[in-house]
């Protein structure tokens, strides 16, 4: 299997958006970069830039994110490509979404199997006919993308509920910018500070109000969620309130903000909440989380929510296949950004294939995230491989499979010195039905163990900058 290694290529040589750092590189001692890397740790420390990993306490235990100081490098003409195709998905997602809640054409038209969506858990029904502001249900994308070859990125998956990760790639910024400003002033790399103002400029759109300023909170599960870093830094950065559940009040003519002066109107919630949780009433009645009567208050148009409730329907694995023929069904153009081949184990002939190639394959669970619940054949024991097996057999359609993918490597500083690691790309793109806009580079996440190809903070996966150049 060849990798291609994106510091220096297919032939060998230093690529051009690499140069700047090949020759930091070469002046630089190890013994330098590692001073770099434990600066980095007492800056991240001192921020408390954390994730929490469950199941090793009954709250969890709060952990750094592993964050690598070599930085990952786009050119210009790269990102120009992957951000076309970023829009061109996330506008093709909005329209299939809009679709299956209000018309189903593309389900008429025997492009999507109506059993794929009916079956589908985040298919919420009672959002039938619901009208939703720009008729955009996923105001908050993060792509997950990997890549194999000079020109050739492929889509892993579409996060279209909670995407997190995006206070990540703010913090890794900081922290590079302070400790390497030579580097950026050696390098035009393309600014991603403005995403928090782009944010709340993309929220405000939402609300149904005709105030100048609607008010907008963060709605958090709390301190135990393993992203609420991000979403008291999210808050912080947005200038608004960082709520939970029992901060908020629904009431007949809208959704209240308890404050030391009263009742405040709230116009606007970034929830970080799952579906399942936002209101005992609607959904789970034992949920603590969320705030009854939110979703009938949602549904008459007196609060928006992003993301929508319901979007989790467009980031199923088996919705995922069918991608690329909501982009030419929707849009009618050819897709930017390929998928990876995908076999649907709903499918007897994908079902048989996939069971005789277990050990080449890499198997998730349709409605998997965090790396959790998935089998990397070529990296799992025939033991392994066999309970799996017993797992696809007793519900086929709860699996899809791929092929493993030879990723593409990046310099990364490890134990041992500066070794290849497997990277993949988390972009965010913000929607609000009249403009969709990408931050230049996004988060990308490294594998640190040799070999490995899971990159998941929660499976031992760290950080790295992501350099979009603008020159």
């Amino acid at each position: 299997m060849t990798l291609f290694e994106e510091m220096r290529g297919e032939a060998g040589d230093v690529r051009a958006p690499y140069r700047q750092i090949s020759d930091w590189l070469a002046r630089t001692s190890i013994e330098q970069l590692e001073l770099k890397r434990q600066n980095a740790d007492l800056l991240f420390r001192r921020l408390g830039v954390t994730f929490t990993v469950y199941g090793e306490a009954e709250t969890g235990i709060e952990r750094l994110i592993p964050f690598d100081i070599l930085p990952r490098i786009l050119n210009r003409a790269e990102w120009k490509s992957l951000e076309a195709g970023l829009i061109q998905r996330v506008t093709a997602l909005n329209a299939f979404m809009h679709d299956v809640y209000h018309g189903q054409e593309i389900i008429k038209a025997g492009r999507v199997p109506a059993e794929q969506v009916q079956r589908n858990p985040a298919f919420r029904s009672r959002m039938r006919g619901v009208d939703l502001p720009g008729k955009v249900y996923a105001h908050i994308a993060g792509i997950d993308l990997v890549r194999t070859g000079p020109d050739a990125f492929y889509v892993l998956e579409d996060n279209l509920r909670t995407p997190s990760g995006v206070s990540y790639m703010l913090k890794n910024r900081e922290a590079m910018m302070s400790l390497f400003p030579e580097l950026f002033a050696a390098n035009r790399v393309a600014p991603v500070q403005h995403y928090p103002a782009d944010l709340l400029a993309t929220l405000r759109t939402l609300s149904h109000s005709d105030k100048r300023e609607p008010v907008v909170v963060l709605l958090t599960p709390g301190i135990y969620n393993s992203a609420f870093f991000e979403h008291a830094f999210l808050a912080e950065q947005m200038g608004v309130e960082l709520v939970q559940g029992s901060d908020l009040v629904a009431k007949e003519d809208g959704v209240y903000m308890r404050t030391t002066e009263g009742p405040q109107r709230v116009d606007v919630i970034y929830r970080r909440i799952d579906d399942d949780y936002l209101d005992p009433l609607a959904f789970r009645p034992e949920s603590a989380l969320g705030v009854p009567g939110l979703f009938e208050a949602y549904r008459k148009g007196q609060v928006a929510l992003a993301n929508a409730i319901g979007a989790g329907v467009a980031d199923d694995k088996a919705i995922y296949t069918y991608v690329p023929d909501m982009i030419r069904f929707y849009l009618g153009e050819e897709p930017i950004l390929n998928n990876v081949p995908t076999w649907k184990l709903s499918e007897p002939d994908d079902l048989n294939y996939v069971l005789e190639h277990l050990s080449e394959l890499v198997v998730k669970e349709v409605s998997g995230s965090g790396g959790y619940g998935m089998l990397v054949g070529p990296k799992a024991s025939k033991t392994e491989i066999e309970a799996y097996r017993g797992r696809i057999l007793k519900d086929p359609a709860a699996f899809i499979a791929q092929p493993t993918l030879a990723l593409s490597t990046c310099p990364t500083l490890v134990d041992e010195g500066i070794a290849p690691r497997h990277v993949d790309l988390r972009p965010f793109v913000l929607s609000n039905g009249k403009a969709t806009r990408v931050v230049p580079g996004g988060l990308t996440r490294v594998a640190l163990r040799q070999g490995s190809l899971v990159v998941n903070s929660s499976q031992g996966g760290g950080t790295k900058d992501t350099w979009v150049l603008e020159t």
